[in-house]
């Protein structure tokens, strides 16, 4: 570390954090801006020196009990923006705020995006940086057979294999890290040839019958209450949500650009 009073206080307090959220079903991880930037080009890298402090925020099965149904039974929903974007973001900045007072976070949550389109962060390229979880992609298939298709990587958690989801980004502006800090490798899950063809078909092609989540075996999975949250079209969780007894606050509207946005961006 980098022998400064605000380093020392940050590094002290990480723990209080992971701690915080931990009881509401997420995970942190701490990695190295400089991490992040090194497998991207510029055009996608923070704007941050290189040995600046960052952490991941994943989601766990346990979220969804733990932190969005209390969520919504005493705080409810604005239909203006997805429900669990709105719980994610109450939790996350709230430990935040709690753990780190007066401190410059920069919070980039997965479902922002920039005025060019992009993604605010490559969400699994900083969890597969930071050690979290591995990010399959077919360039990590040796001789794959997808030459003509367009497949998309798979992030695969060691102990939830695909039940989890990756929410934020936190970069803590001025806090920097010396070389001690070393990077780790994310666990290899799926090590095998046949393992990760099978992942990739699975998540690009059967995504919604879950089974990518089983490719290996999960200490927990997502509950049958959420599982049908889901796997309900973004634009009807409002419905649902309200079969369960849980009524939107009065005077809002649905936004159907932001629901059209969760599709694409707000999966589980």
């Amino acid at each position: 570390m980098a022998a400064t009073n605000a380093n020392v206080e940050v590094m002290g307090k990480t723990g209080l954090l992971k701690d915080s959220l931990a009881k509401v079903g997420f995970e942190v991880y701490p990695l190295k801006v400089g991490w992040y930037n090194s497998v991207l080009p510029l055009s996608l890298r923070l704007a941050y020196p290189d040995d600046t402090l960052a952490m991941v925020v994943l989601s766990t099965p346990a979220m969804f009990e733990h932190a969005f149904l209390p969520f919504m039974e005493e705080r409810g929903c604005q239909k203006l923006s997805d429900p669990i974007d709105q719980c994610v973001k109450h939790c996350i900045s709230s430990a935040v705020s709690e753990c780190f007072p007066g401190q410059e976070v920069d919070v980039s949550y997965d479902y922002e995006l920039l005025p060019s389109r992009k993604p605010k962060f490559l969400a699994q390229t900083a969890a597969h940086v930071s050690g979290a979880a591995f990010y399959y992609q077919p360039s990590d298939v040796r001789d794959h057979p997808w030459a003509e298709k367009k497949m998309f990587g798979v992030c695969v958690h060691p102990r939830f294999g695909g039940w989890f989801a990756i929410r934020a980004l936190l970069v803590f502006g001025g806090v920097t890290v010396d070389s001690e800090m070393v990077q780790p490798d994310p666990p290899d899950c799926v090590p095998s040839r046949e393992g990760r063809i099978q992942l990739l078909e699975a998540f690009n092609f059967h995504w919604q019958d879950w089974t990518y989540r089983d490719i290996v075996r999960p200490v927990q999975i997502y509950s049958q209450k959420q599982k049908d949250y889901f796997s309900t079209p973004p634009a009807q969780r409002f419905a649902l949500l309200k079969t369960w007894g849980f009524l939107p606050r009065e005077g809002d509207q649905p936004d159907s650009t932001t629901d059209a946005q969760s599709q694409v961006t707000g999966h589980g």
